[in-house]
């Protein structure tokens, strides 16, 4: 072989890892009372980092769902094809409770446990957590119509992934979707002009087009539309209980950035039949829960990119020499490395949390409702905005390897900005913010005795709570400075968080970093004195 085809130092595959071997999110799973769950987490955590499910994410996304509108006779089908490996995907995430399992768990932590899978098992293909992530939220939501609750919720929580198009009480296993968005509306769901009409039976006949639903294959799907009360939700099922296909005609996939490998489309309603869930004219406020857990998937979904992003920078940086040395021991590649780690480490510990809070919430807990109304609104922002900026910089670690689709990193930062969009961009998420703390002003006294827990601790914290106390007490201009207010609630409660549960390295970089001032624009502008090394030691993946 020429000498110019040998091949030198040049990364190996990052494979053959636990991906649940992650401090942060291990100590986390214990302390929100869910460590019975670890040894479930690093067998899954074993696959996540094998070769085999990475091809089998590659290839899901590589070869897209195809939609089928109808069939070689003529027929209306309105189905989708997917590659054999995405149904592989949804089987695991499904036999190991990522959907609606904990729903029906008697143990205290099944949600906090469940929320751990859920960022484990997502770095392995982020798309087909889309509707696993709905199939969880729609539960408590579908609980507001009891008798449908008690026969579909069984089969929602089934650890039997089970595809296809049938009746629903003949099926083994069923997902649930979501539909609220149309073209004239966006996130203002109450602009929606989809009419829904009393049939005399107690059920409703639908008429509208629905400008996104993604996972237009699941069972059944949550809807909204005008009744003759108000704006009202609905739950539509793709077979009917007699067999034949109920009116929902998919009109088109959309060609989106990322999230390639799960199907999005716009649906059209053509006299659809649907049952009522909740009262009519309280549509959004039945509606509501399901959004909650799907804000509370965005943060665990970007917790999950940046634990992979980062992983991946570490393992390149550990194996690729440059200049006289491994990457690794470059000095501002330390720095960029570290600084990447803070905020992983950071967003997996408020992630958990607000797992926790939403266990104790469906176990009856008042106050940690409270918490978890702001505190998932404030995160929600914060962290899926930041996942973009960090999947951007883990690729650049990579330098021109990393623009390159072999290394994975391009889907990586395809994928980034979706949980920032979905269930309410950044606007919409801030917005939220200031409207949960007017409308229920206790949801701040929750949020200040929740980062209290960490005073005097650290200087920069104690002035950062000192700081939002006045910001809080003047309401000038509140909606204008919405995204500014939310940024720095959502780092003290992160900064708590890391205060009173993470090494000292870690807090004490995250608080002079985030809180102190003593940072750049970009990542990788650490102050000098940080310990690098215990941040990063907690980023290796050791080979199992």
């Amino acid at each position: 072989m020429p000498p110019t085809h040998e091949v030198t130092n040049q990364v190996p595959p990052h494979h053959g890892y636990d991906a649940a071997a992650d401090p942060a999110l291990l100590e986390a799973l214990a302390r929100e009372g869910a460590g019975w769950a670890a040894p479930e987490l690093h067998r899954l955590g074993v696959l996540a980092g094998s070769e085999q499910a990475a091809e089998w994410g590659r290839l899901a996304n590589e070869n897209e769902p195809v939609l089928h509108t109808h069939d070689r006779y003529g027929h209306r089908v309105d189905e989708v094809e997917f590659h054999p490996y995405w149904h592989r995907l949804m089987d695991t995430a499904v036999s190991h409770g990522l959907h609606a399992a904990p729903w029906t768990q008697p143990e205290p932590g099944a949600h906090v446990a469940r929320a751990a899978k859920f960022i484990v098992w997502s770095q392995v293909e982020a798309g087909h957590t889309c509707p696993v992530s709905m199939t969880y939220a729609a539960v408590p939501a579908l609980r507001a119509a009891p008798a449908l609750a008690e026969w579909l919720e069984p089969l929602l929580a089934s650890r039997t992934y089970d595809f296809g198009l049938r009746r629903p009480d003949t099926k083994r296993g069923l997902i649930a979707g979501m539909s609220m968005t149309e073209k004239q509306g966006g996130s203002d769901v109450r602009a929606n002009t989809t009419t829904a009409v009393p049939a005399g039976d107690g059920t409703y006949r639908l008429t509208g087009h629905k400008w996104f639903t993604s996972a237009p294959m699941s069972d059944v799907f949550l809807t909204l539309a005008q009744a003759p009360g108000g704006l009202s939700c609905f739950l539509l099922p793709r077979v009917l209980p007699d067999g034949t296909r109920n009116r929902l005609h998919l009109q088109r996939l959309k060609d989106k950035l990322g999230n390639r490998s799960n199907a999005s489309s716009e649906i059209e309603y053509d006299d659809a039949f649907g049952w009522l869930v909740g009262e009519e004219g309280r549509g959004v406020a039945t509606i509501i829960e399901m959004v909650n857990m799907t804000r509370l998937d965005c943060v665990l979904g970007g917790a999950s990119g940046m634990r992979l992003g980062l992983v991946r920078a570490v393992h390149h940086a550990t194996h690729r020499r440059a200049f006289g040395k491994a990457l690794i021991d470059q000095p501002l590649m330390r720095n960029v490395l570290a600084d990447l780690a803070l905020e992983s480490e950071a967003a997996t510990a408020v992630a958990m949390r607000l797992a926790g809070a939403s266990d104790r919430v469906a176990r009856g807990n008042a106050d940690e409702e409270l918490l978890r109304r702001l505190g998932l609104a404030v995160t929600k922002y914060w962290v899926c905005k930041r996942a973009p900026a960090h999947a951007a910089e883990a690729l650049e670690c990579f330098g021109g390897n990393g623009y390159v689709e072999d290394s994975g990193m391009p889907r990586l930062y395809r994928e980034a900005p979706l949980s920032s969009i979905w269930e309410g961009s950044g606007n919409v998420a801030a917005l939220d913010a200031l409207r949960a703390m007017a409308r229920r002003p206790e949801t701040v006294e929750a949020f200040f005795a929740e980062v209290g827990l960490a005073a005097g601790a650290d200087r920069h914290l104690d002035a950062a709570v000192a700081g939002l106390h006045k910001q809080l007490a003047d309401p000038a201009e509140a909606e204008y400075r919405a995204r500014q207010l939310t940024e720095t609630m959502a780092l003290a409660l992160q900064a708590s968080l890391l205060v009173r549960h993470a090494p000292a390295a870690v807090a004490d970089a995250f608080c002079a970093s985030r809180l102190g001032g003593e940072h750049g624009g970009a990542y990788g502008t650490l102050p000098t004195g940080v310990d690098t090394g215990a941040v990063l030691e907690r980023a290796v993946t050791p080979a199992v």
